[in-house]
């Protein structure tokens, strides 16, 4: 697996989901058409599992999260940006999302929960805030961020 491979990947699912709101319908939509026991999950969890292990995923490390943003807001991610977390049972830092943001939530050990849900995606609306807490073992984290935006809490 390569960048430029995984970032293909993203550009054929995030066309799929340009210009739709953020909301409870594209998470049943991601979940129906892309969940966990779909073929584009588990390209999806193969090409982060990879970009971790090959060193060019979560390249950054603090708080006891590694994390990174691969890819910033282009035109070919249909103006997502593309960061990738791996997390074993910890809350991350508070912050908001002025525009929405879209998880896609990959149990690697336990049953790992994001924020309650298991493997699959989880979609918050324009305007929500959370404290992103992996529980009940570790799991890697694919946020789609519409333009980039986040707004982290002092």
């Amino acid at each position: 697996m390569t960048p430029e491979a995984f970032r293909q990947k993203l550009s054929t699912l995030t066309a799929e989901i340009a210009g739709r709101p953020l909301d409870a319908a594209l998470d049943q939509w991601l979940n129906s058409t892309h969940g966990a026991t779909s073929a584009t999950f588990g390209a999806l969890k193969a090409a982060c599992e990879a970009g971790v292990a090959q060193g060019w995923l979560c390249d950054r490390e603090g708080g006891g999260i590694r994390y990174g943003r691969i890819f910033k807001p282009a035109p070919d991610l249909n103006g997502f940006s593309v960061d990738v977390v791996d997390m074993r049972n910890i809350a991350g830092p508070h912050h908001t999302h002025p525009n929405g943001e879209i998880d896609l939530i990959m149990p690697i050990e336990g049953d790992a929960t994001f924020d309650g849900r298991g493997a699959g995606w989880l979609v918050y609306p324009p305007g929500s805030a959370h404290r992103p807490t992996i529980a009940s073992g570790r799991a890697l984290v694919l946020y789609l961020l519409p333009e980039g935006s986040i707004e982290f809490t002092r």
